[in-house]
């Protein structure tokens, strides 16, 4: 089982580079791009709020779930 990040999509869906959104959701580059690729372990809820709100999205549309199974 893994969470997968979604955020790629996300982004090309509303014509926004990296760097924009990492300085709307006042977090490093680097931190996002880690999140973007998977990297990282956990994300704060604070992050994703802010990510959300820029992002007009819900989690769901960035973190998605799949099974072993799958």
């Amino acid at each position: 089982m893994a969470i997968i990040i979604r955020l790629d999509r996300i982004l090309a869906d509303r014509k926004m580079q990296l760097n924009e959104l990492a300085e709307k959701v006042g977090i490093s580059i680097v931190n996002l791009s880690n999140l973007k690729t998977g990297k990282v372990k956990a994300i704060r809820f604070s992050t994703l709020n802010e990510i959300c709100r820029v992002l007009e999205c819900q989690p769901g549309d960035i973190l998605e779930y799949v099974s072993d199974d799958e």
